[in-house]
Order: structure tokens, then sequence, then C-alpha cells
């Protein structure tokens, strides 16, 4: 089951064409970045952690066999490390359609290397809507991943581009790097 929520964020954080906003990304917004932007940063959020624990009907996967891609799952204290743009409202709104399965735009506050922080949006997709698979042991989660084929190709790209792009920023994520070696271990 899908639930668009593009139309929902543009409601509960409107922002202008002309406005920016730093947008902070930790899955796929890490190392597919087809949009324009206006300033691109490393950046960590507290109080976070990545997970796969969401279902993916409408990119890595499809309604009869759903593909798992990262959303985040609060954990007190704990860092998340991605990658932070300075975006155009305009560029927003595409970013909305591509989110759009369950995603919700969530405000943060961003981290940057030099200690400066901002205030940012986030997409997330929570537990209460319907695409959320939420947590199985790893062994399952990468044959679902390995299995699953959507209209953006194969969930396992997602996967191995997401742990490669971590590695070349020197990041640790030991629930990322896991899935990784469950997932080459089934070829």
């Amino acid at each position: 089951m899908m639930q668009d929520t593009s139309a929902l964020n543009q409601q509960r954080h409107p922002i202008g064409d002309d406005e920016s906003v730093w947008l902070f990304g930790y899955g796929s917004l890490i190392w597919k970045v087809d949009f324009p932007y206006l300033e691109c940063r490393r950046a960590t959020i507290y109080g976070w952690e990545r997970r796969f624990w969401q279902g993916s009907h409408d990119h890595r996967g499809t309604l009869a066999s759903p593909g798992r891609v990262a959303t985040l799952i609060a954990s007190p204290g704990m860092p998340c490390h991605g990658m932070a743009y300075r975006i155009s409202g305009e560029t927003l709104k595409p970013l909305d359609i591509r989110e759009k399965n369950g995603y919700l735009r969530e405000t943060v506050r961003l981290h940057f290397r030099d200690d400066s922080t901002a205030s940012g949006l986030v997409y997330m997709a929570t537990q209460d809507n319907p695409a959320f698979l939420g947590e199985s042991p790893l062994a399952a989660i990468a044959e679902q991943i390995d299995r699953a084929h959507g209209p953006s190709g194969p969930n396992r790209d997602y996967l191995l581009n997401l742990a490669q792009a971590l590695r070349e920023m020197a990041v640790e994520d030991e629930h990322i790097m896991a899935l990784e070696r469950h997932l080459l271990a089934l070829r």
C-alpha cells in the first residue's frame, strides 16, 4: 500500500520557490544527487539511526514485491552522518514527489564539520505509514533487497551504492555494512 505524502509535505512546511532551505540526505540523497543545489556540505544529525525498514513500492520494488529503503529510527544521542544540500523551494517540489511513499518532511538541527549548525529538513518514514515494514533479521532484509526490482532499478543497487558512498565519506554504519555483507553472500 502506498501513501502519497507530497501534498501533505508542501502544506506542513511551505517553502516559496525563491526561498532556500537545507535538506539532509542519509540514503539515496547521498549518492543519487539528480537535482540542482546551491551548496552541499557533509552534516550530522543526532538522535537518529539509518535503517532499511521502509518499503519501496514505487522506486526499488513493486506492490507485489516491495523493496526496502532507508529511513530514520529514533535513537537518543546517536549520530547519523550524511549530506546537506541548500536547495531552492522550486527544487524541493520534485523531491517531494521522489520521496512521496510515506516520507514526511521533518525539521532537524544540522551539525556541520566546522562546528556550525543550521535548521534543515529531512524526509522520514515513520512506523505509522502504510509502507513501513519495520525490523526483521538482517539476512531476511538482505534476501528481500536481493529479490526486489522496481522502476528505479534493482533494490540491491540502492544498498550497494549507499554502502559505497558511506565508505567514501569514512562513515561507519554497522547496519548498512552488515546488510551489504549479507547481500553479497547471497551470490
